[in-house]
């Protein structure tokens, strides 16, 4: 009885698993590196992977990681993969910017890593870690001109820095309708029998048309996930600019009188005040205070 009981969470552990996919960077390289091997076979036409590509994915996904997810579990992958490249290679078109190819990082000084994060919040977690899988991620999502192929030159030191042979970013109604692109090739390709005078042709036209619902469904999940990343890099703009940390700064000054005092609390409802006042160093703040409370009563 216990024995049973113990297979019995086991197999329930085993299915969570399955239902939650968890990835890891090495999980993440496993799936790219099938990818690329897809592509240099030739399984993806406009810039999709066709439904032999996904299912020798899917396969060998499984072979080698003992994980049997899912087709739709390892395409979300993959929509994400679009989106951390885009991200990548708009940071690395700016030339201030280089990638070493051996550690994978990105690198520039402090101040234009600033400067660029300040207007794209998004590069934060890659100044962080890096894209250690970018020149796999330019074979996946290149232009078919390109076949595949891309270039690194050797700086001095043997550092490896990007050049301008990937693509250019999908623009957002591209990414957001890649995933629905292909699923449709999918049910194009289930459409290809014979006219539907048959119950085998009606129910092929029923595949087709729960493919075309499967994709507009994923179009809806990656509009949600992009929706999601912008106001959570507003959240986090905010949370470094706050209300809370004005006040408390407020409060701590020496010659605020009443009226400056509330007139200050009306400035900071513009992020853009709260910013600036928090920058600026202590001794100046007082100033840029009247200065911009004695404009807006005016």
């Amino acid at each position: 009885m216990a024995g049973q009981l113990a297979r019995s969470r086991r197999l329930e552990t085993q299915q969570q698993d399955q239902s939650r996919a968890k990835w890891t960077t090495s999980l993440t390289k496993i799936l790219a590196a099938l990818m690329v091997d897809q592509v240099h076979k030739g399984n993806k036409h406009n810039n999709l992977f066709n439904k032999k590509a996904w299912k020798y994915i899917c396969d060998e996904f499984y072979k080698k990681t003992g994980l049997k997810w899912d087709k739709e579990q390892l395409k979300n992958r993959y929509s994400v993969l679009r989106r951390q490249y885009i991200i990548v290679k708009s940071i690395l078109d700016q030339s201030d910017f280089s990638w070493d190819e051996a550690t994978g990082s990105i690198t520039a000084n402090d101040e234009i890593w600033a400067e660029y994060i300040k207007k794209h919040p998004d590069a934060e977690t890659v100044k962080t870690g890096g894209c250690s899988i970018f020149k796999e991620l330019c074979t996946i999502f290149s232009e078919p001109a390109t076949n595949g192929k891309h270039e690194y030159f050797a700086a001095s030191e043997g550092e490896h820095t990007y050049t301008t042979l990937c693509p250019e970013p999908l623009n957002t109604h591209q990414e957001e309708s890649s995933s629905e692109s292909q699923d449709e090739e999918d049910a194009t390709n289930d459409f290809q029998t014979v006219q539907p005078t048959t119950p085998t042709a009606i129910s092929t036209r029923k595949r087709g048309r729960k493919g075309i619902d499967d994709a507009i469904a994923d179009a809806i999940f990656e509009m949600a996930s992009a929706s999601k990343m912008r106001a959570a890099a507003i959240e986090q703009q905010i949370a470094r600019f706050s209300m809370a940390d004005c006040i408390r700064d407020l409060d701590l000054m020496q010659g605020v009188d009443q009226q400056l005092y509330f007139a200050a609390l009306e400035l900071f409802d513009k992020p853009n005040a709260r910013e600036i006042f928090l920058s600026l160093k202590r001794d100046k703040r007082l100033t840029w205070l009247r200065r911009k409370c004695a404009v807006a009563s005016n």
